[in-house]
């Protein structure tokens, strides 16, 4: 028996003093401390990580926002222009107003395309940028076979000429049938105030034909009207002159 601190002891006992505790209890805190600060800084970098992603996802996000909202805003300025252009072409051909404002279920159909957010609302404006440009297309394609849209003079022309030619063509068929006698000098005497008539009929018939807006001013192009005109006559008089100086 061993006496330790005023207590007797076995040999054979287990000593569990405060001493070994401590010590235990010691190395436990040391590992621990050890290791929890390390697992927390490594969770705190993949928090960290995973938030500036987050950030540039964002970021970048709202950045095409911004650039599609910007496009879409060109977009429908372009639009918006050629609508109206057309628009104001489509009632110079006689198409109702109404007709060209949008019904109500087409308005919640182009809504429900634009929901979408910018993106959503710029493909649909190229959409319509398309649309548009294939009527004009379309409306060219149709205006170059209507004389009303062409040139001034070259639409006149097709007033003027045929007024034109009319009376010497019929002084010259009344030469070639008779020769030269009365019928010829009669045929000169009555072509001689004819362009005058045949400007008056082109002058009425260009009015009649060819419809402008309100706010434009019809081109009959005198002058060279005039000029269609005479020509014509002044060539008819001058042969039969000529036909009847030589009989």
């Amino acid at each position: 028996m061993a006496r330790v601190g005023g207590v007797e002891v076995s040999p054979n006992a287990t000593v569990t003093g405060p001493g070994p505790q401590r010590t235990v209890a010691a190395t436990g805190d040391v590992s621990r401390t050890a290791v929890e600060p390390s697992t927390a800084w490594a969770e705190y970098l993949a928090a960290a990580r995973q938030l500036d992603g987050v950030r540039r996802s964002a970021a970048a996000a709202a950045g095409e926002q911004a650039r599609s909202a910007e496009a879409a805003r060109e977009e429908l300025t372009v639009v918006r222009t050629g609508l109206a252009s057309q628009q104001e072409r489509l009632r110079e051909l006689g198409v109702p107003a109404i007709s060209l404002v949008p019904s109500p279920p087409e308005l919640t159909e182009a809504a429900r395309s634009m929901a979408g957010g910018p993106a959503a609302v710029l493909a649909a404006l190229r959409a319509a940028r398309g649309w548009a440009e294939a009527a004009d297309a379309a409306l060219a394609a149709r205006r170059r076979i209507r004389p009303g849209s062409w040139p001034a003079r070259a639409r006149n022309l097709l007033v003027y000429g045929p007024f034109a030619l009319l009376v010497p063509l019929i002084q010259m068929a009344v030469l070639a049938a008779t020769g030269v006698g009365p019928a010829t000098v009669a045929a000169l005497i009555c072509g001689l105030p004819m362009p005058a008539v045949a400007f008056v009929a082109g002058w009425i018939g260009i009015g009649r034909l060819f419809r402008v807006s309100p706010t434009e001013r019809l081109d009959r192009t005198v002058r060279f009207g005039a000029l269609v005109c005479l020509v014509p006559a002044v060539l008819a008089t001058a042969g039969l002159l000529l036909a009847l100086l030589a009989g």
